[in-house]
């Protein structure tokens, strides 16, 4: 795992990349953050999708929202970049869309414009 710090707005936002999934499951994505908060002292997160397990964009295994909740309840801001078109599940649109209407976590196509969005966020 890669962790590279973007400074903007007088705050961090860590960029992780990496060649293998590193969130399969709940305790993985906990051990991720813990290991992103205390390498690069930050509390906003970019990553690929790519770094996800496929089971979690099916929401019928429930892992997206039980993974997501652990990063509100750690008040972890993350942005979650890839094409997301490539899913033809509805729910999964609307389940994207009710997120990128909130202001902790949002899935989104590029990396800068997952900087620019975490960067606007306090």
């Amino acid at each position: 795992m890669d962790i590279a710090n973007v400074e903007v707005g007088g705050g961090n936002i860590a960029v992780v990349s990496s060649s293998e999934i590193l969130i399969e499951d709940v305790q993985s994505a906990l051990d991720f953050m813990a290991t992103v908060q205390y390498e690069a002292r930050c509390d906003r997160i970019i990553i690929n999708k790519s770094l996800l397990s496929e089971s979690f964009f099916d929401l019928k295994t429930r892992l997206a929202g039980e993974i997501l909740q652990k990063f509100s309840n750690y008040r972890v801001k993350v942005a979650i970049v890839g094409d997301f078109s490539v899913y033809s599940s509805q729910s999964l649109q609307d389940f994207i869309y009710e997120c990128n209407s909130g202001n902790a976590i949002f899935f989104l196509p590029t990396e800068q414009q997952a900087i620019e969005k975490l960067s606007m966020l306090k």
